[in-house]
């Protein structure tokens, strides 16, 4: 008798281990299933596989090499229940071994020493110039095409220069670290630092902030909305991401890599699919979840008759039906220049653009974008990518971006 019970508890045992290690082992990704009917039409993603049922142990007459069950005698005594076995937790494998982003705050400090590198041209031109005993009228005129050169737009340019102007004589008499603190003021000024740069990731009525990224095939878009989401994961927020942009596989693939580096789930359909389904299966799930924000990735480009701007049009209409959108960012290529702002007029004309991304600014000495975003469509930058890392991507602060911008500073 004493065998039978050893040969159960280690039965139990090697089966509630294996249950452990099958869920361990699960992808932090929903894909949403083809109907077998139309082939076109989404369906409602699958709920999690229960865990095998641990059958209960044989009757006391089983045979131990377990051939059969011979039948009980009659005057057989029922065994006590095994005892109870702690189990190990279940080691996941290596590679689903979640990261730990670092907070967002203070990230463009961290990160201004690479802007002040990348800029290193317009703040080492307008100080030279600005240093000069006396400045002509081609020292000015010097000082705005540096400030054009770095896109920081006609109106701005003007602004800049006339208040500088106005302080010629202060400037005479300047020190090379008063020089670059009235500069870094100026510059700081026409960045708009009263306008609300506040991401809306936070719950509202007791469902999920829902972020929209829209932008075209190429600004970086995906890889945005995968640093966004360790932005907020850094910062203690439960995520679903959503993979939206169905008319590119690589993109679902690389939000799903994404995603599962910081274990949040992703949710995305087969190639080509309905993109606002997708869209809408991602907030239910958020929803269900109850998590702080889910983030769905949009296509830059369709491969239909229907044009881009309507189908996002389309994504807002469907994912409201679950919860508003409370954010929706447009990420553009700092390095395009004036291009991207005709690429930004058309995107804001068919949706509520509330905030702009700026990625590739590293990469560019055309730093004065920024200006140039702000005053023409009126929507605040409230995020800057400065570089390929995974941490690379920093919530806008006007000061500490002038700084970098003008450089010279420990």
């Amino acid at each position: 008798m004493e065998f039978v019970l050893i040969a159960i508890a280690i039965l139990l045992v090697a089966l509630v281990a294996g249950v452990g290690l099958l869920v361990g082992r699960g992808r932090r990704t929903t894909r949403l299933d083809d109907d077998a009917a139309s082939g076109t039409t989404l369906t409602r993603p699958r709920p999690p596989a229960a865990p095998p049922t641990v059958e209960q142990p044989p009757p006391a007459g089983a045979t131990a090499s377990g051939r059969g069950l011979a039948p009980a005698e009659p005057d057989a005594v029922t065994p006590e229940a095994p005892p109870e076995v702690e189990l190990p937790p279940a080691v996941p494998e290596p590679d689903l071994v979640f990261e730990t982003p670092p907070p967002s705050a203070g990230r463009l400090v961290r990160l201004r020493s690479r802007l002040a590198r990348s800029q290193s041209s317009l703040g080492r031109g307008l100080l030279t110039v600005l240093a000069r005993e006396r400045l002509t009228e081609d020292d000015w005129e010097e000082v705005e095409e540096t400030l054009l050169a770095a896109d920081v737009g006609v109106a701005a340019t003007t602004q800049i220069v006339d208040r500088l102007r106005t302080q010629a004589m202060v400037l005479a008499t300047a020190s090379p670290a008063d020089l670059r603190a009235l500069l870094v003021r100026e510059l700081t000024a026409v960045l708009g630092p009263d306008l609300d740069r506040t991401l809306g990731t936070d719950r509202r009525d007791g469902r999920p902030g829902v972020v929209l990224v829209v932008g075209v095939n190429g600004a970086g878009k995906t890889t945005t909305v995968g640093k966004i989401a360790r932005v907020l994961v850094g910062d203690g927020r439960s995520v679903v991401l959503g993979a939206a942009d169905t008319f590119r596989a690589a993109a679902a693939d690389q939000l799903e890599t994404w995603g599962e580096r910081v274990g949040v789930l992703t949710v995305r359909g087969r190639e080509g699919a309905d993109p606002a389904s997708v869209a809408f299966e991602a907030v239910r799930t958020g929803v269900e979840a109850e998590v702080d924000t889910v983030v769905v990735d949009t296509a830059g480009r369709l491969h239909t008759k229907s044009g881009l701007m309507d189908e996002l049009g389309k994504i807002k209409r469907v994912v409201e039906k679950q919860s508003p959108v409370t954010e929706t960012l447009l990420v553009l290529d700092a390095t395009t220049g004036q291009n991207g702002i005709v690429q930004a007029r058309v995107f804001t004309a068919a949706v509520d653009v509330t905030g702009v991304v700026l990625t590739k600014l590293d990469g560019t000495a055309r730093g004065g974008i920024v200006v140039s975003v702000q005053r023409e469509l009126g929507i605040p930058v409230k995020l800057i990518g400065l570089g390929e890392g995974a941490d690379d991507l920093a919530p806008f602060e006007p000061e500490v971006f002038a700084e970098g911008l003008v450089g010279g500073a420990d």
